[in-house]
């Protein structure tokens, strides 16, 4: 990344802004403004999450909103309540108090004399999440949004029911919160009060993977702040943008699809980042882009930011399999509208192990398989019963890229799949858009999932995996009102697969792989079901862009990633990452783990020392469904001076047949003596899961 500090504005910086709410709490603000709009009032956007801006999002923050306010913003980066240096506490996620609290913040800035009555809202995860939810309410001063990495569907597209089958990333998620949401203000910046605030949250906060797993199905809990519900309650323009490795792909084209308001579309490579500092790379001048957008919606300037097409996107080429890429190759291709008049849907027959060519149009085998039709085969089923083994080289549901988080070699995984493949290709393939799979099937027990994997193999083995979705069977209706399964009853179910997009080079073959376990990216079912197949009657269907279709795109149309000089740091000890698969052949036990220790950090320009040290594990013992279990644990330590505190989580889940199982534990350390300390041990009942 390039560092500019010669920017259009100078500008000034306010560390610690009250901003009071209606019921007398008060939020801490950041604020980066240019210094002429003591006299000129300028716009003003706002980034609204629970990180602390005065220590952990810092460096990243420092990148972008000087560098935004330099071209004539007032940039305001808010705790929410409960968080950072804000009173209050943080008991949920998109809570109707934080959206009210967001209402309020912008209704304070349009009324600041340093702004001109315009405001936007911009963010990656959850500060995209609230500017997309609080848009949906349509405060009477926000002209439009930035969003990155984000889901408008809460229940089966975050990291909580994805198919309705439940993630690990809903424990996994759950702990990094009940950590964030436990961790004290700044003594610096409150003052005395910081031990009195420290323990309203310590008091006042229990395991978030409590609440979230009280709501199994998609109800109230879930519909509320889910933009889906209703796109037409969003009125102001959207630039939305992802990555093909975050667990959030498929949002950016649903949007493109269902809003009707001026918007745009940008899909790369990268995983949970901003595109600015994408990775894998290539990462793109995302802030350059930001700033015309802003200068078209909140200064109305005439920059033709609006001209072009709809949806700009990496299409990804064929790589080997890693946990991990510095750079994925590729191309930029564009769409002009979303869906896109160049892809079609191409329906592939699943026969005995087989992709087959399109059977209403078999001149497709070009751009499709080149498979041959099988035997239609109605009534001849193919089996599967996975073993629990089968996904522990999935990868993270979302990848962070640290420690390397990607899928590996899919061949292990294969092993305990039901495969189907094509020929290998005569002809280059190319996707853009979500794959899905029809199938017609039965199962032995009421409660069985479906997980699907598209993978690319290269003519040496290797499998690569595109793409996934999964299915809980017993939600194939409805995730709100689920149904057990008729053991022996044949169904119809539709597993969506996540959006990419991807070439498959001649050669190489396409390949389906479904299993009934995916553990531990996803929680099993109460016992092993086996799963029964009926080729003929089941597809495979693939969103082709065709090789010729015109790309309207320029071949590198962004320019070079650029933002404002980071504050110092100094790095005191040296971080740790693992993420090892462990197996016992005398026990038959099993284990993922995972450390992402970021080590001790000395924040130079407030004088603070920051660690924060994340322990995930995932153990099973051979194909016992029930003697799953997974553990997120955290310490999280801040330093200054004679001020040394530190905050320990754990949350263990477990499982039997019929209920799943909570123990979760808090302790809050002042000087090296424990000041707080509470336990919890709750049972939550299965429910068709």
């Amino acid at each position: 990344m390039r560092h500019v500090s010669n920017l259009p504005y100078a500008t000034k910086e306010e560390e610690d802004v009250r901003i009071p709410m209606p019921d007398g709490i008060r939020l801490s603000a950041r604020v980066w403004r240019p210094t002429s709009s003591d006299d000129e009032p300028v716009p003003a956007v706002l980034e609204y999450i629970p990180y602390r801006k005065r220590d952990l999002t810092s460096v990243r923050d420092s990148m972008h909103h000087p560098y935004i306010a330099g071209h004539g913003y007032a940039c305001v980066r808010v705790d929410l309540r409960g968080t950072g240096d804000s009173e209050g506490v943080l008991a949920d996620e998109y809570l109707e108090q934080e959206q009210a609290d967001a209402e309020a913040v912008l209704a304070w800035l349009a009324d600041q004399p340093w702004c001109d009555g315009a405001t936007g809202m911009m963010g990656l995860s959850w500060g995209a999440f609230a500017a997309l939810q609080v848009a949906a309410r349509r405060p009477p001063s926000l002209r439009a949004i930035v969003i990155a990495s984000f889901t408008d569907d809460r229940h089966a597209d975050d990291m909580h029911y994805m198919g309705g089958a439940m993630l690990s990333d809903n424990l996994a998620e759950a702990g990094t919160m009940f950590a964030y949401a436990t961790l004290p203000p700044d003594p610096a910046v409150v003052g005395d009060r910081w031990r009195d605030m420290w323990h309203e949250r310590l008091e006042n906060t229990g395991p978030w993977v409590l609440p979230w797993l009280r709501h199994q199905r998609r109800d109230d809990y879930w519909r509320h702040a889910s933009v889906s519900e209703d796109y037409s309650a969003v009125q102001c323009p959207v630039l939305a943008s992802s990555g093909w490795a975050d667990g959030y792909s498929n949002a950016v084209t649903r949007l493109l699809g269902h809003l009707d308001v001026p918007r745009k579309g940008l899909i790369g490579p990268w995983s949970h980042k901003f595109p600015h500092l994408g990775e894998p790379g290539p990462a793109i001048g995302y802030l350059q882009e930001v700033v015309r957008w802003w200068d078209h919606w909140l200064k109305g300037a005439d920059n033709g930011v609006m001209d072009g097409p709809m949806l700009r996107t990496w299409m990804q080429d064929s790589v080997p399999p890693s946990t991990s890429y510095e750079e994925r190759p590729g191309r930029w291709v564009a769409e002009p509208t979303w869906p896109s008049p160049h892809i079609r849907p191409v329906t592939h027959p699943l026969t005995r192990h087989r992709i087959g060519t399109p059977a209403e149009d078999p001149a497709a085998a070009g751009e499709g398989t080149g498979a041959e039709v099988g035997p239609a085969g109605a009534d001849t089923a193919m089996t599967v019963r996975s073993p629990l083994s089968v996904g522990q080289f999935a990868g993270k549901w979302a990848s962070y890229n640290a420690p390397p988080d990607l899928p590996y070699d899919q061949r292990e995984e294969d092993g305990g799949s039901l495969v189907f493949e094509t020929e290998p290709l005569t002809e280059r393939l190319e996707i853009l858009g979500s794959p899905t799979v029809e199938l017609d099937l039965s199962a032995d027990r009421p409660v069985a999932m479906v997980a699907a994997r598209l993978s690319d193999v290269s003519p040496d083995g290797a499998a690569t995996r595109v793409t996934y979705g999964l299915l809980n069977i017993t939600r194939r209706e409805s995730a709100e009102h689920p149904e057990p399964l008729e053991p022996g009853t044949r169904y119809r179910a539709t597993v969506q697969l996540n959006g990419v997009a991807q070439a498959f080079p001649p050669g190489h073959r396409v390949r389906l792989s479904l299993s009934t376990s995916y553990w531990p990216l996803a929680w099993p079912p109460p016992e092993p079901a086996l799963l029964s197949v009926y080729e003929g009657s089941s597809t495979l269907t693939l969103p082709v862009r065709p090789t010729d279709a015109p790309d309207e795109i320029a071949a590198d149309p962004f320019e070079e990633p650029e933002g404002t000089p980071p504050v110092g740091t100094t790095r005191l000890t040296a971080p740790d990452a693992r993420w090892e698969v462990k197996r016992d052949m005398v026990d038959y036990r099993a284990e993922l783990e995972i450390v992402k220790d970021q080590g001790l950090v000395h924040f130079d320009e407030i004088g603070l020392d920051v660690g924060r040290r994340a322990h995930e594990r995932y153990t099973s013992v051979a194909d016992d469904f029930t003697s799953v279990t997974g553990e997120s644990a955290w310490t999280m330590r801040f330093r200054r001076d004679d001020w040394d505190v530190r905050v320990e989580t754990s949350t263990r889940l477990s499982c039997d047949e019929r209920d799943f199982f909570v123990d979760a534990t808090l302790d809050g350390y002042e000087g090296g003596r424990r000041v707080f300390s509470r336990t919890w041990n709750e049972k939550v009942p299965r429910d068709l899961l």
